[in-house]
């Protein structure tokens, strides 16, 4: 009698599980139209996916494509397929268009039957990522207090040390704290109503993708405040956030009570809400690098920047214009170490975490990518940050990657504020190169401690009817109103260096570049001098660009100066992967022959650079993924090969589209 009850017990018990559902993914073949389909804006599906979006985001788009803002990932799922998921019994969760698939929870019945259907690709389980949460680092950690600095406008109260760190306070002086930029917050919960740094924020729209509700406090808001109050806090002589004049959008992605994790279905949906609501500029305090058990580990191999769901929607979101900042992770003293998806997207930027003294934090995580690629982007203060303090009118300090993440959310914000015209490309471009190591990059420290000063005074181009106007502002270098401002255009290598006046308006100063053929090679460096010219000064800086692209880099070449090199070398190209530019530079120890071309992966010619007779020195070519005759290549992989007499030299590019 015994051994039949255990046979039944066990009977039932299977059969329970079997019925038991689970989360799953269902992929759609197409979405009634084939991918490669020619959208047309009459149809319905184009003026669906038109119509699904805000005003705010169509111009966001529009100001980083062009009239083209609407493609294949932002048409709706078709009705059709998603009647026949409902018809089958299985619950819906979310509609994930940008994948063009549902998430379902599903029983073994239904699994069986929906994979039957001709429509459907693939079923896959939603799986649940750990995290390892910032505030278990904070009593490890000896607190850094701040003093107020009577030079700046404001009292940043024990604050300052984190921002000051990064220069922010001068671009507040300046007049710059995110006016106009709209944020979005990806997090645990949000408790801001009620505290003195929070309460006055500008939050347009919450939502909880974990309880499907608007509340996003369910007594789980305390790491949120923390970030909201690091982004945008202010209540002075306390906390003040770079962008304290933002807007903000919160969702709740994360679930807190048994371990801290987030389903990646939870996160997709929330990143798509986003977009429809026109948000500039995401912060994910996110870095997932296992799942729940029984789920399957994520392994180094995935951090390739394109295998995560949460990874790929970080990346369509940029797709969208959207510029995406992530936390690096907190697994730098781990047997793992590495970054962490979302923060392994090729676009997507990660950062990492310094304490006051410039010093990398322990828990910092470090690169590069699983396909050889610098991360983080940068760093930020991440150590002893002095934040909101939820369910209190108080403060608190902490540690952790997505508290250096926030300032630099919060930096980006002041840099599309001071220039509300840059794509975000662009913004992530400029934020690369006003780190503070941008020409020796490592995967510690990424390109160095980020600058919102450097970040603001950093040149940038503007495309207007045709045409490029450069645009530079000075803070550091104080110009008087009376001075005049001259850019010098040095193209290619030549002796002639024309130099032009430029224009002021309310902030920065322009100048309506010349037109030049597409893909010159040009220098700039900027003079001033005073009224009545009994004075002039030059700035050391000297930057480049390719007339026709709107990316402008730094450059630690002195004109004229070419210093001769030890060795023949050809370095790694930078950024890499890169898009729409890269540069390179070649050593030359002595007088030879050198040429320089771009191969495909398969080893056939590209692009050659360059065959010449050179002088011993160094040389700085840039490419910008155009062939030989002037078409744009495909993304893929390009072997980049100088050859001398001394031996050859190949690197391996990625150029992406």
């Amino acid at each position: 009698m015994k051994k039949l009850l255990i046979i039944l017990l066990t009977f039932v018990a299977s059969i329970a599980f079997a019925q038991s559902p689970s989360k799953y993914f269902i992929y759609f073949k197409d979405k009634g139209i084939d991918k490669t389909t020619q959208l047309s804006k009459s149809s319905i599906e184009y003026n669906q996916a038109l119509n699904s979006l805000s005003e705010r985001s169509i111009k966001r788009r529009i100001k980083n494509f062009g009239e083209s803002i609407v493609t294949y990932e932002d048409l709706p799922i078709k009705s059709d397929y998603i009647e026949a998921i409902k018809s089958s019994g299985a619950k819906i969760v979310w509609k994930l268009k940008w994948f063009n698939a549902l998430s379902a929870y599903l029983n073994e019945n239904q699994f069986n039957e929906i994979s039957n259907y001709a429509f459907v690709d693939k079923i896959e389980k939603v799986k649940t990522l750990n995290y390892k949460r910032d505030e278990k680092l904070e009593t490890k950690l000896n607190k850094t207090f701040g003093v107020a600095d009577t030079n700046y406008n404001l009292d940043y109260g024990p604050s300052l040390t984190q921002v000051e760190l990064s220069d922010v306070p001068a671009v507040h002086d300046a007049g710059f704290a995110g006016e106009g930029v709209l944020i979005g917050i990806l997090d645990a919960g949000f408790a801001w109503q009620n505290h003195p740094a929070l309460k006055s924020r500008n939050v347009l729209a919450e939502r909880d993708f974990v309880n499907g509700d608007y509340i996003t406090d369910d007594g789980d808001g305390s790491h949120g405040a923390a970030v909201l109050s690091l982004i945008g806090g202010f209540d002075e002589g306390s906390i003040i956030g770079p962008a304290y004049n933002a807007q903000f959008v919160l969702a709740k992605t994360e679930y807190i009570y048994t371990e801290t994790h987030v389903e990646e279905d939870n996160y997709a949906a929330a990143l798509e809400w986003m977009d429809s609501l026109g948000v500039d500029i995401t912060n994910t305090s996110l870095g997932y690098t296992t799942f729940d058990e029984g789920e399957g580990d994520y392994t180094y191999a995935d951090m390739d920047g394109k295998t995560t769901i949460v990874t790929r929607a970080s990346e369509l979101a940029f797709s969208k214009g959207i510029l995406t900042i992530s936390s690096a992770g907190n697994m730098g003293n781990s047997s793992w170490k590495f970054i962490s998806a979302p923060s392994d997207g090729f676009n997507t930027i990660a950062v990492g975490a310094v304490n006051s003294n410039k010093e990398l934090a322990s828990f910092s995580s470090v690169g590069p990518t699983f396909d050889g690629r610098i991360k983080p982007e940068f760093v930020a203060q991440g150590v002893n940050c002095y934040t909101a303090r939820a369910y209190s009118n108080g403060y608190k300090y902490g540690s952790g990657t997505s508290y250096s993440a926030p300032i630099a959310t919060g930096i980006a914000s002041q840099l599309l504020s001071a220039f509300p015209y840059l794509k975000n490309k662009q913004l992530r471009t400029i934020l690369i190169e006003a780190s503070d190591s941008v020409e020796n990059p490592n995967n510690e420290y990424g390109h160095g401690i980020l600058s919102a000063l450097s970040a603001v005074e950093f040149p940038n181009l503007k495309e207007e009817d045709g045409k490029y106007i450069l645009n530079k502002m000075f803070i550091k270098n104080i110009i008087n109103e009376s001075d005049s401002v001259y850019v010098a255009i040095h193209e290619n290598r030549t002796n002639a260096i024309p130099v032009y006046s430029m224009k002021k308006n309310d902030h920065y100063y322009f100048l309506d570049l010349p037109q030049y053929p597409e893909g010159t090679e040009l220098r700039i460096s900027f003079s001033a001098q005073s009224a009545n010219g009994d004075s002039s000064y030059f700035f050391n800086e000297v930057y480049k660009f390719i007339y026709g692209t709107l990316d402008v880099v730094s450059s630690t070449e002195i004109i004229n100066s070419n210093p001769i090199p030890d060795n023949f070398n050809l370095s790694q190209n930078y950024p890499n992967p890169f898009n729409p530019l890269t540069r390179f530079e070649l050593e030359v120890p002595d007088e030879m022959f050198v040429s320089i071309i771009i191969y495909n992966i398969l080893g056939e010619k590209v692009k050659r650079i360059t065959a010449e007779y050179f002088n011993p020195g160094v040389y700085k070519y840039y490419w910008n993924g155009t062939t030989d005759g002037g078409n744009k290549v495909s993304t893929g992989v390009y072997i980049l090969s100088a050859t001398s007499k001394l031996n050859t030299i190949s690197k391996k590019m990625i150029y992406i589209k």
